[in-house]
């Protein structure tokens, strides 16, 4: 016990850590060697930022972001709803105990490991929250950007220029909305730290797994890539 909060809880959570670092530094790498998910959609985003500088009319294009960024805000404001209600539930730590520990799953950890979730939960959350609007001003400054594409009768190379760099910062922003949505899945893993500590590391392993598989091995993958295999192909 390190001040009432059982030492199994801490290893739990550090393996925990482990897990969701070393996921997310595994799909950056990946990502890097264009052999993800996130690398084949910032493929098709550059097919999208080549084809915007060839029309006239783009308010299509502007409508896909607006719809994007839709998405986006409904996951921030989510995410400040959750800090909000965690913060209340850390005022009346004790009383919500009471109501824990009424539960029939409940563990037994004591009031301190109790509390010491329900805050690493809330800090969790306000990770999520700066990601994620991070990631809606970065959808921001690409509504920006594609105000000042270059038109139709530009030159091929500033038409080039502008769809990598618009792709590039579309490619980034859908990054930090990544990362504030896998921190969204391994929040419901540390749910079932609620339970016992062994629910809450098969679950953090389980949301890794699934994550990997959704990234790169799933058949979204593999028909988007498919997509632009055929496209290439003469």
């Amino acid at each position: 016990m390190i001040h009432g909060i059982p030492a199994v809880d801490i290893i739990a959570f550090a393996a925990f850590i482990a897990l969701w670092v070393g996921y997310t530094l595994a799909a950056d790498h990946y990502t890097a060697r264009g052999r993800s998910l996130s690398a084949v959609m910032g493929r098709h985003r550059l097919v999208w930022m080549r084809s915007l500088c060839d029309r006239d009319n783009r308010v299509a294009d502007t409508a896909i972001i607006g719809n994007l960024m839709r998405s986006v805000a409904f996951f921030a404001s989510a995410s400040l709803l959750v800090v909000g209600g965690l913060a209340a539930l850390m005022g009346s730590a004790e009383r919500g105990y009471e109501v824990y520990r009424g539960m029939p799953f409940a563990g037994d950890g004591g009031i301190a490991a109790f509390e010491m979730k329900v805050v690493l939960l809330a800090c969790v959350f306000v990770y999520t929250f700066f990601q994620i609007t991070w990631s809606l001003r970065q959808f921001n400054y690409c509504c920006i950007l594609m105000g000042s594409a270059p038109m139709p009768g530009a030159s091929p190379g500033d038409k080039e220029a502008f769809a990598r760099h618009a792709a590039r910062l579309q490619a980034l922003a859908a990054n930090s909305f990544n990362r504030g949505l896998r921190a969204y899945y391994f929040a419901l893993a540390m749910l079932g730290w609620f339970v016992n500590t062994w629910v809450f590391v098969v679950a953090a392993a389980a949301v890794a797994a699934v994550l990997f598989r959704r990234e790169f091995r799933s058949k979204t993958m593999k028909s988007l890539s498919a997509i632009l295999d055929e496209e290439a192909a003469p």
